[in-house]
């Protein structure tokens, strides 16, 4: 399994659902950063399961940064965080061991893993893995914090319903981000959070879910990052985005609405105004997949949680017959207000581990 990511930021992943603890290893970050503990668990509660509109598993989610961390700061070598599973219940998935979840990894994985795989929770594949590349990105954003970056995420479209696009005027949109750093549920419309609330929990006395689009931006990132072809900045993005479950699209800018329009609608006009500047920003921030100065505009598609209460159609592994499923646990009717936080730390990860490659380069 290919379980590690970057060029100068390395960030390996590892554990299981209902295994022992999860964690990664963050190798790359120089001696002498200082690490604001508070910052993590603030990151780390914006994932967490809440009310009727999450699963009822909830963990502690404490992050124990045991090595490449010392007196508050990193001490150059890697780091390591380890976070332990204290609320697991294998037995609810026992008793459909062999019958395959529809829209989930379990086929996929019996067939490359030979049934060697740790099935309780979906193993290696759950978002229960996303903890630690929360931790990892809280650390991310601290130090993009510094130099004057900042990353936000917030739910466009839950099931139809839409929320306040980020605006393009920079001070209407750095109150966008101000404000959303604070929300637990990160919708800037205040009827389209309730509206969205009552969504989820309808889907979920159906037993059922529901799936949206997320929207972020990174804003203040200076032009010149990324390295075309294969390290664009959008590939090297999406490569990350595309890693965390439930992701199955992925745009900049206008993404797919481009579609829609002739070139002289899209193009974006240039000026001048203490540094070179567009009149608008369709191609979201990037142009030749290198950043251009304007905020970075991220489109990220989320599908319904496959783990639903309704009974499916699917086949047991061992006999290969058909059976009905009904699954038993506890899972989320919608996980796109716990993915925003995701979305923004596996962000934070990818820019830095590009920032730092552009430093190391500035020095040759």
């Amino acid at each position: 399994m290919k379980n590690t990511f970057g060029n100068l930021l390395q960030i390996t992943l590892f554990g299981e659902s209902h295994g022992a603890a999860i964690g990664c290893v963050i190798d790359g970050l120089p001696a002498g950063i200082a690490i604001d503990e508070d910052l993590i668990k603030k990151q780390m509660e914006k994932r967490k399961a809440k009310g009727r509109i999450s699963t009822q598993r909830h963990e502690a989610d404490e992050v124990h940064i045991v090595s490449g961390y010392f007196n508050g700061y990193t001490t150059g070598t890697p780091i390591t965080i380890l976070i332990e599973n204290t609320n697991t219940r294998s037995k609810d998935y026992t008793k459909t061991r062999y019958r395959l979840r529809p829209s989930h990894a379990d086929y996929c994985a019996e067939v490359k893993y030979k049934g060697y795989q740790d099935y309780r929770g979906g193993g290696h594949f759950s978002g229960r893995l996303t903890a630690p590349l929360v931790a990892a990105g809280a650390i991310a954003i601290q130090i993009l914090k510094q130099k004057g970056i900042e990353i936000a995420t917030h739910i466009e479209n839950l099931h139809g319903i839409c929320d306040t696009p980020f605006h393009h005027e920079e001070t209407m949109l750095t109150q966008q981000i101000n404000k959303l750093h604070e929300l637990e549920f990160a919708v800037l419309d205040d009827n389209a959070a309730q509206a969205m609330h009552s969504c989820i929990e309808d889907a979920a006395k159906q037993g059922d879910s529901v799936g949206g689009i997320l929207e972020s931006c990174i804003y203040n990132l200076p032009c010149g990052i990324g390295e075309p072809f294969f390290d664009s900045l959008e590939s090297h993005l999406s490569h990350l985005l595309f890693s965390i479950p439930a992701i199955k699209g992925v745009s900049f800018g206008l993404g797919f609405d481009f579609a829609k329009h002739y070139g002289s609608e899209v193009n974006d006009a240039l000026y001048f105004d203490t540094k070179v500047k567009t009149k608008t920003n369709t191609n979201g921030g990037i142009n030749g997949g290198i950043s251009n100065g304007m905020p970075i505009l991220i489109h990220t598609v989320v599908k319904p949680t496959p783990s639903i209460y309704k009974q499916q159609d699917t086949i047991d592994a061992k006999t290969k017959e058909a059976v009905k499923l009904v699954i038993e646990g506890r899972h989320d009717p919608a996980i796109i207000h716990r993915a925003r936080v995701v979305v923004d730390s596996v962000l934070a990860l990818g820019v830095l581990d590009l920032l730092l490659e552009k430093e190391a380069a500035s020095h040759l």
